[in-house]
């Protein structure tokens, strides 16, 4: 194995039962090197306890299985992994028309768990600095219903007035 840290899902699981017991990874592939690496799911875990739909899901691959447990915080402490989640999102406004108004209500509405800094999606949709969209909640012409620093996964909606 190389030194690199970044892999991709294979999509893959290996399953692997002794007796009572089950063992199953998801299957990673190094993405410099293309060796593959195992993320522990399930270990050493009584089989009469894992739900049948699950093992069905895990014999067959299922892609949407694989992105569930990625994103499952469970499954991340396990392994000490982190999604990277560069160029994962992108906020559409629809052109810059409606930037002149003078308040903007925005929703924002994720397909998936993808932690976001609001302030930067915020600041790349609506061609704002960073500094700027830190200025407009300090002044209050940027108020949310939800926390705006920190990290955001789920939706949320916000108001901008100039």
């Amino acid at each position: 194995m190389c030194a690199s840290e970044r892999f991709r899902a294979s999509g893959k699981f290996r399953v692997n039962a002794n007796h009572k017991l089950i063992d199953v990874w998801l299957l990673v592939l190094c993405t410099a090197c293309g060796d593959t690496a195992k993320l522990t799911v399930l270990e050493r875990t009584n089989v009469r306890t894992v739900r049948p739909e699950l093992l069905d899901r895990l014999q067959d691959n299922d892609a949407g299985l694989t992105a569930e447990l990625l994103q499952d915080p469970v499954v991340q402490r396990r392994n000490r992994i982190a999604l990277d989640w560069d160029n994962a999102w992108r906020l559409e406004t629809g052109g810059s028309e409606h930037l002149d108004r003078e308040v903007i209500d925005v929703s924002v509405r994720f397909a998936a768990r993808i932690p976001v800094r609001p302030v930067r999606l915020i600041a790349e949709g609506c061609a704002l600095s960073r500094a700027e969209v830190e200025r407009l909640i300090v002044e209050g012409n940027l108020v949310s219903s939800v926390r705006l620093s920190g990290k955001l996964s789920g939706d949320f909606t916000f108001t901008l007035k100039r």
